[in-house]
């Protein structure tokens, strides 16, 4: 008898979201590598500039270091 006291349940159907557009994976794999791609210039930019830095001190460093007294022959490279 207690059942046919309760409520009806009723639910109310929202209207659906527009769809969206779907995403191929050849669209994934492109934006993918983008990103790696840009990445790896990135790094190699870095690596360029840390390089020429660390070249131009050391030959910077073995231009006013006196030369006299080693046996050391400078190639001049």
């Amino acid at each position: 008898m207690l059942f046919l006291l309760q409520q009806p349940i009723v639910v109310d159907v929202a209207q659906q979201p527009a769809e969206t557009a779907r995403i191929s994976y050849s669209e994934v794999i492109l934006s993918a590598f983008g990103v790696a791609g840009g990445i790896m210039v990135l790094a190699a930019l870095v690596g360029i500039a840390v390089g020429s830095f660390i070249v131009y001190r050391k030959k910077r460093e073995d231009a006013t270091a006196p030369g006299a007294g080693t046996d050391h022959i400078r190639l001049g490279i």
